[in-house]
């Protein structure tokens, strides 16, 4: 890992990099962590039963490098198998991936992130704003909002209530 990461988490920054821009924000409060836990607690396979179903790992706050190069920490990445455990990055591409806003970084939350998920081919994209109860989903096919509490099917065969 990237020395500057590491002194990032030291003074209590996270430090992302999507597509070649660097995005420092503090680290979440504990409202935020709540809320990705109660939404983690939820995530389940659609299809359990099924072997060959999905098998709906969901971690929170880890780097995930991307294929253009940048490296972002989702707040929740769902991914269909285990990733590699190693001291560095998931290069494995999620399938989801959940944001939940924090107050000051709206436009990262809201504007950038989908946007950047979405061109790297992730299926769904769904943001929780706590402060308004609005829950956006997006797919390729495109943008449904909601208000939470909102159960949402994944492409990937998961289940999630934000």
């Amino acid at each position: 890992m990237d020395p500057k990461f590491l002194r990032a988490e030291e003074m209590g920054i996270r430090l992302e990099i999507v597509s070649g821009l660097p995005i420092w924000e503090a680290s979440p409060v504990y409202r935020h962590q709540k809320a990705v836990d109660r939404i983690r607690a939820t995530i389940t396979p659609t299809a359990p039963q099924d072997r060959s179903a999905c098998a709906c790992v969901h971690v929170a706050d880890v780097y995930v490098s991307f294929p253009d190069g940048s490296l972002k920490r989702p707040d929740i990445s769902i991914f269909c198998r285990e990733p590699e455990e190693q001291d560095e990055p998931i290069r494995l591409l999620p399938e989801a991936v959940i944001e939940v806003v924090s107050k000051g970084y709206e436009a990262k939350d809201l504007e950038i992130g989908p946007r950047f998920y979405a061109s790297q081919g992730i299926k769904d994209v769904i943001v929780f704003d706590p402060a308004t109860l609005v829950v956006l989903h997006v797919r390729p096919t495109g943008t449904a909002r909601r208000v939470s509490p909102a159960t949402i099917e994944l492409a990937c065969g998961c289940t999630c209530t934000v």
